[in-house]
């Protein structure tokens, strides 16, 4: 029985009982009194019994004609609040993004991008989570992050990949260094001097590592350090030099008592990826984050 009966009929229910009148409830609903008549009938029917009693000067109520005029007013505000609360959650998006990214992404490019993105966006909360590129990935990948952000890599199948920015890795140095003078560098100029490592078994740290491997040389930091401001402090100390990326060393080693120069390596030219699991289609929240990031 209950499947037939419907909020609109008890919407026109409503209507037709507080008007007294079919022909004035039709008018106000935008239906023919006829199509009126015919759906209290059916409501009626599926009550199983009467709900109106009609006469030539209008209609009046049952006592379960009451019973249904209450309920049916709690039900009719209850249905139009829910199209409210739809449409509101249609036109704005909301919601809270789990976002993962390395370190080079929080100094160098996250900060005015997700400034620019909750302001257009005040109802999303972004929980950012600094970490290494690899977390970055196996954090998209165990559903822990929603975006995740780091070096290009080889997406894992499953996982959904876009360009972020340029990242290439610079060489950042003390203004008097003997290679200051040089317009750019290899890799193999640079582990002829002491070095500043970053992260030890991070991403950057690997490569190096390998680069320099390939070369049939060591990369033997003298100094290990966890954050880029400490490995320019070093620098600036005179402790050695570093291979850092460019965001990094435009906001820690801009100061002219630094010399930055580019790393003259084809595999320097670091770039940085977006990362998400393939979704479709993606909660709103984390498309509109992936949208105005890749912008």
């Amino acid at each position: 029985m209950v499947r037939r009966i419907d909020p609109y009929s008890v919407r026109l229910f409503v209507a037709a009982a507080q008007a007294g009148s079919i022909v004035r409830a039709a008018g106000q609903e935008h239906i023919a009194p006829s199509a009126l008549s015919r759906r209290l009938a059916d409501l009626e029917h599926a009550f199983g019994t009467p709900l109106l009693v009609r006469s030539p000067r209008g209609i009046t109520l049952t006592d379960a004609g009451r019973l249904v005029l209450a309920r049916g007013m709690k039900i009719d505000d209850d249905l139009q609040a829910l199209v409210r609360e739809v449409q509101t959650e249609g036109a704005e998006v909301r919601g809270t993004v789990r976002l993962y990214a390395n370190m080079s992404a929080v100094i160098g490019f996250l900060p005015e991008r997700l400034q620019r993105f909750m302001a257009a966006h005040p109802g999303v909360t972004v929980s950012l989570h600094e970490e290494d590129t690899r977390e970055v990935i196996r954090a998209c990948m165990d559903d822990r992050a929603d975006v995740g952000v780091g070096v290009q890599a080889a997406a894992p199948a499953g996982l959904d990949a876009w360009h972020f920015a340029s990242d290439p890795l610079q060489v950042v140095m003390p203004a008097d260094h003997a290679l200051a003078p040089r317009d750019s560098l290899g890799f193999a100029q640079v582990l002829d001097h002491p070095l500043i490592g970053i992260h030890q078994g991070g991403a950057l740290d690997r490569t190096l590592h390998e680069r320099a491997e390939a070369l049939q040389l060591r990369f033997a930091p003298t100094v290990w350090v966890s954050s880029f401001d400490a490995v320019c402090r070093m620098v600036e100390a005179g402790l050695g030099i570093a291979v850092i990326p460019q965001s990094a060393a435009a906001a820690y080693a801009g100061m002219t008592r630094f010399v930055r120069r580019p790393l003259d390596e084809p595999w320097a030219a670091r770039e940085l990826h977006l990362y998400a699991l393939h979704r479709t289609p993606q909660l709103r929240a984390t498309q509109a984050l992936i949208d105005s990031l890749r912008g």
